[in-house]
């Protein structure tokens, strides 16, 4: 007799067995696409009894690791190279630990939501209809079905930037392209960075198709290990080089006979010209032999309040 219960070790009550329709039902896979999966040779073979074929425990789980890897983008193609593998004692622990690090979250923000009230409340009191759709295209905002007013906000940090920018004066429409052009610089930085690691790192685990387990085991500890590196490689060099140009802008607004359009990025510092009042303050709060230094330092840390101020902004609260 068939039962929908799950299997049960060897020596307790008997293993479950299902009719097709019940495994369907328990799995969450449609009865037609249980028998494409046979005919691709992605689920093992049924026990035929009469007319009937009498499924097991180890198809539904098989059919909960199809849509799981699915789930993470995997090609059925691919998807039975890795059943093969597993099929024939190689393992798939490691390469589901693998997928698992890749798939993870790269991030520690936890994505907030928003209402369309929210969003005009803080950008000026009006929805702008276009703005949003801009947002949504972007992946800024994601709509939430069921609900057309809320947005979910998979980087509230990235929000808070486009917050702090409006507020500065900056147009919806110029932000957005701005985050466009950045977001095709910060690819070509991820896909050099994954090219480098690939070759430098991750060859000697990824040498077979799919890995062995223990190589998969390995290379999704290396992922573990060097996840964060790309990130704080670029956060260092954004801050040396926002540094460097905005001390460059400042110098060239500051002088007292320089043109007041903007300077080129990657011009030459110049002489900077101060008010002799400004000197003689400055003389007298940290004396005359310090005058240079106290400018120094002051414009530094200046340049590096304002340079850094949008990308540590607070994130939006919803």
């Amino acid at each position: 007799m068939f039962s929908g219960a799950e299997a049960a070790p060897a020596g307790g009550r008997e293993a479950a067995e299902y009719r097709i329709e019940d495994l369907a039902h328990a799995s969450g896979a449609t009865v037609r696409t249980i028998r494409a999966y046979q005919d691709r040779g992605l689920l093992p073979t049924p026990e035929r009894r009469g007319r009937a074929n009498v499924y097991r425990g180890t198809h539904l789980a098989r059919l909960r690791q199809i849509a799981e890897l699915l789930d993470r983008g995997y090609t059925l193609a691919s998807i039975k190279e890795l059943l093969d593998a597993w099929d024939t004692g190689r393992g798939l622990g490691g390469v589901l630990g693998l997928v698992a690090e890749v798939h993870g979250p790269w991030t520690d923000e936890r994505a907030d939501r928003v209402s369309l009230a929210e969003l005009a409340k803080t950008f000026g009191g009006i929805a702008d209809e276009q703005a949003i759709a801009e947002a949504v295209e972007l992946g800024i905002l994601e709509p939430v079905p069921g609900h057309d007013d809320e947005f979910l906000v998979p980087s509230p940090q990235e929000l808070a930037v486009a917050v702090e920018l409006h507020a500065a004066g900056v147009p919806l429409a110029a932000i957005s392209g701005q985050l466009r052009e950045l977001r095709g610089q910060v690819e070509q930085i991820a896909c050099r960075f994954l090219e480098f690691t690939t070759e430098h790192v991750f060859a000697r685990y990824l040498g077979h198709r799919p890995p062995t387990d223990a190589d998969a085991a390995g290379a999704a500890s290396m992922v573990r290990r060097l996840r964060p590196l790309a990130q704080q490689t670029v956060d260092a060099e954004l801050a040396r080089a926002m540094r460097l140009f905005a001390t460059r802008h400042l110098e060239y607004h500051l002088a007292a006979d320089g043109p007041t359009t903007t300077a080129p990025t990657g011009s030459r510092p110049g002489p900077v010209s101060l008010p002799a009042t400004t000197i003689d303050a400055v003389a007298r709060l940290v004396g005359r032999e310090h005058v240079a230094e106290f400018v120094t330092a002051a414009t530094e840390r200046e340049v590096n309040k304002r340079a850094l101020d949008a990308l540590t902004s607070p994130t939006f609260d919803s």
